[in-house]
């Protein structure tokens, strides 16, 4: 059974940060590229970051370059979203996919 459980979500003041991960099981994690994703508030949910399956190519919105950094360590079949510099407009559930299957979400509240 696919599973793609994400956790690391929770309170911060604008200007911290908070490291996401995404733990993968049920499928041959290396063989495929993983994206995060999130739902604010304002918008419908919206592409954040993604990462190949070797780890070897990223890319992220420009929104969150230079202050997000996606990472993969597939010996721990995990992905890893590390935000620093937070800022309110980050407030949202975010969620990992893989192929067709998603996580049940975490939720991040940049607030002061």
């Amino acid at each position: 059974q696919v599973q793609l459980v994400e956790s690391g979500g929770g309170l911060v003041q604008p200007g911290g940060s908070l490291e996401l991960s995404c733990a993968a099981s049920g499928f041959t994690f290396r063989r495929y590229s993983v994206q995060w994703y999130r739902q604010t508030p304002r918008k419908e949910r919206e592409f954040v970051a993604t990462i190949s399956g070797d780890g070897g190519t990223a890319s992220i919105i420009n929104s969150v370059k230079g202050r997000f950094t996606i990472s993969r360590d597939n010996g721990k079949n995990t992905v890893y979203l590390q935000m620093t510099s937070l800022r309110t407009e980050d407030t949202g559930v975010y969620y990992c996919n893989a192929n067709e299957w998603w996580g049940q979400g975490t939720q991040v509240t940049v607030s002061s």
